[in-house]
């Protein structure tokens, strides 16, 4: 279980570099030259996707919970943003949903 939720997040943060440099370029008015490292870190994360236990339903699911709690830190980490009470609640309630969903995967 460790180990999947440690590549949930190193696929999360490949994806969100991989979207947040673009982004930099597009409306930050930064180096048409981070589109290099955006688009390997996209190649990384859709490589990551393969390593996931399969590829569908649940485990998508999972991966969805962990990407919401990673984004949350980008913002607070990377983007100075503080997080609200709303914010931690509703990572609470998705991450809550996650193991709702994989307690199930394992019964069923």
């Amino acid at each position: 279980m460790l180990r999947t939720t440690l590549l949930f997040v190193l696929t999360a943060v490949a994806e969100i570099i991989g979207c947040y440099l673009p982004y930099l370029v597009l409306k930050g008015g930064r180096t048409p030259l981070l589109l290099i490292p955006a688009a390997l870190s996209l190649a990384l994360f859709a490589w990551l996707l393969t390593l996931h236990p399969t590829a569908a339903g649940r485990v998508y699911a999972a991966y969805g919970a962990v990407y919401v709690s990673v984004a949350l830190v980008w913002l607070r980490v990377v983007d100075g943003v503080p997080l609200t009470l709303r914010d931690l609640v509703g990572v609470v309630v998705v991450l809550v949903g996650m193991g709702v969903l994989m307690g199930g995967a394992q019964r069923g």
